[in-house]
């Protein structure tokens, strides 16, 4: 971990050996809430972000999902607002998020933090009822989480007001501008006082970052949490392995590898709301507590869902990358990437969902045989090994099962209480062998869990085939798609219509044009369409191509594998709130 003044020689901002929460100035009363919530000691990333926070400053803080962000920068801004620097006639803090779910998770936990100091939070995102959060906001709240969209929405309503406050926050604004939201996020910084206290967090920090960083920010202490590095000779918190499987025989390949892993909670991740459909409802139906998170669900439904997996009701959570963005549910054990994920950092971003709080958790990605050295790159990228291990065979499973009969009946034994079962085995001993009648039960308690399995067949990987993008095995060139530039939208014109900015270079795979009946005329713009698509289709933003504008309607491109799925996410949906025509280009390739 690196903390630094911009410009300046680096200082020791706080002492690594710093243990709790009010040690480091945290208010008393959040830190004695925190201590009830089961927070033991600060993370690095909250121990070089607190105290320069709670001093007024500015930080610029690099930092990966699930090192401890949100407490980072929400417990210093709320000991400060609660201690007189709280706002009269609108909110104290501001804090601007990618997603809806991230709000609500971001939320949730500034509430929890809040809540002793008699501060309260409301979460402002698209997909919401508008009415809703406009009465929130005349009541009066401390602290706005909110997506770029809908909190430009409410500012230029007036009804999100900020004039009064006293703090900005950007969490995982390197997402925020992969998503197109580069516009909302000046217009938003730009509408805030010169004089609120900032701080920006982000996993990367790209040009356009540095740049927000240098416009936005007052002399910024720089807070770095490098990766952990594993000492040599202990092992990593994770344990990563990869089963490869034919893309046919991967859901009873999944449902077998669970049977074997019995994990106490999981998160399975898909590519699309229907492939998370599916895939709860096959492991639903062979008696696994599963539930399903995408974009499709209302906010109601969502909030259910992710109450049950708290409360351990629901044994596996399937979702999409989209929709799990921002849950910290501590005690997941295992951890599944139905598809081996595109990029070596969605991965990284996947697999720390486990093996948090010094627990040790499981990592499982299922490949097929082609997508060998994709895992190969990510191990490289990463600098970790991922076991690759073949599918455990019927006769694997048959002794695994035999064992936990064998210790089902052990526990039994030594809890003792079987005297009222006695005169059963007494009554047949006089009839049978001991032993007979000890085999019978048994057979009784292993055929609960009996069922018909086929082989699966053992497959070895492809290596010597090039590596793929997710969606290559649906078609199409091998090599990644390139979405060029990260920078804001422009304004220039290319074939008469409007650049909405994404511009690219020659995608590296086939890539299918999409037209969508919506246009400048509805005031859409490219993140409007990268938000839909990423949040509805769970497509990931580095793999949507050139997006076009005109005056009724708009083209994307996105890779050709992924193209039906996206058409039929969008006609599921709306776009800023309107329901679109969405088909193919007749005019593209």
């Amino acid at each position: 971990m690196n903390t630094s003044d911009a410009g300046t020689t680096p200082e020791s901002v706080v002492s690594e050996s710093v243990g709790t929460f009010a040690a480091i100035g945290v208010d008393p009363r959040i830190a004695q809430a925190l201590t009830a919530l089961g927070y033991e000691e600060p993370t690095p990333v909250q121990r070089a972000s607190i105290p320069p926070l709670l001093e007024g400053r500015d930080v610029l803080a690099q930092a990966a999902t699930g090192t401890g962000k949100t407490a980072a920068f929400s417990l210093p801004l709320l000991t400060r607002v609660g201690n007189g620097h709280r706002s009269e006639g609108g909110p104290s803090v501001l804090i601007l998020v990618p997603t809806r779910e991230l709000a609500m998770q971001v939320a949730e936990a500034v509430h929890r933090y809040g809540k002793p100091l008699g501060l309260n939070a409301l979460a402002v995102y698209g997909g919401a009822s508008m009415d809703l959060q406009v009465r929130a906001l005349r009541r009066g709240v401390d602290t706005v989480i909110a997506t770029p969209g809908r909190a430009l929405d409410h500012i230029k309503r007036g009804t999100l007001q900020l004039a009064t406050l006293r703090a900005g926050v950007l969490d995982e604004a390197d997402e925020m501008l992969d998503m197109g939201f580069a516009d909302e996020l000046e217009a938003i910084l730009q509408a805030t006082p010169s004089t609120k206290q900032t701080a920006l967090f982000s996993a990367t920090l790209p040009p356009r970052i540095a740049g927000i960083a240098r416009t936005y920010l007052q002399n910024p202490v720089h807070v770095t949490v490098e990766r952990e590095v594993v000492a040599e000779g202990e092992s990593a918190r994770v344990r990563q392995v990869a089963y490869i499987v034919p893309r046919a025989h991967k859901m009873p390949a999944l449902a077998r590898v669970l049977d074997i892993e019995q994990p106490t909670s999981a998160i399975v991740f898909c590519r699309t709301r229907t492939e998370v459909d599916e895939l709860s409802e096959t492991l639903t139906g062979r008696g696994l507590r599963a539930e399903s998170l995408h974009g499709g669900l209302s906010q109601d439904q969502r909030d259910r869902v992710m109450q049950k997996f708290r409360a351990k009701k629901v044994d596996l959570l399937i979702a999409t990358d989209v929709a799990a963005r921002g849950l910290d549910v501590k005690h997941v054990s295992h951890v599944v990437n139905f598809d081996v994920p595109a990029d070596a950092e969605t991965y990284v971003h996947r697999i720390g969902r486990t093996g948090r709080a010094g627990r040790e958790g499981v990592a499982i990605t299922l490949a097929e045989p082609r997508e060998h050295r994709l895992l190969r790159n990510i191990e490289r990228q990463t600098s970790q090994r991922i076991e690759m291990a073949q599918v455990p065979t019927v006769a694997d499973l048959r002794a695994h099962r035999t064992e936990l009969v064998k210790a089902t009946l052990r526990e039994a034994l030594l809890e003792g209480g079987l005297d009222a079962h006695r005169g059963m085995v007494e009554s047949l001993a006089a009839e049978f062998d001991i032993m007979d009648i000890a085999a019978a039960a048994v057979k009784l308690v292993a055929a609960r869990d009996e069922g018909e399995e086929a082989e699966i067949p053992a497959v070895a990987p492809r290596s010597e085939r090039p590596s793929g993008d997710r969606y290559a095995d649906r078609g199409g060139d091998s090599r990644s798609f390139d979405r060029g530039s990260s920078r804001g939208p422009s304004r220039g014109r290319e074939g008469g219509r409007e650049s909405g900015g994404r511009s690219r270079r020659e995608p590296g795979f086939a890539a299918a044009k999409l037209w969508i009946g919506a246009g400048r005329k509805l005031k859409i713009r490219p993140g409007d369409l990268v938000g839909a698509i990423a949040n509805e289709a769970g497509l990931d933003a580095s793999n949507i191509g050139s997006i076009q504008i005109a005056d009724n309607f708009s083209t994307v491109e996105v890779p050709e594998a992924a193209a039906e799925d996206v058409i039929a996410a969008l006609k599921r949906s709306k776009i800023k709130g309107l329901k679109v025509q969405v088909r193919r280009d007749r005019m593209g390739r």
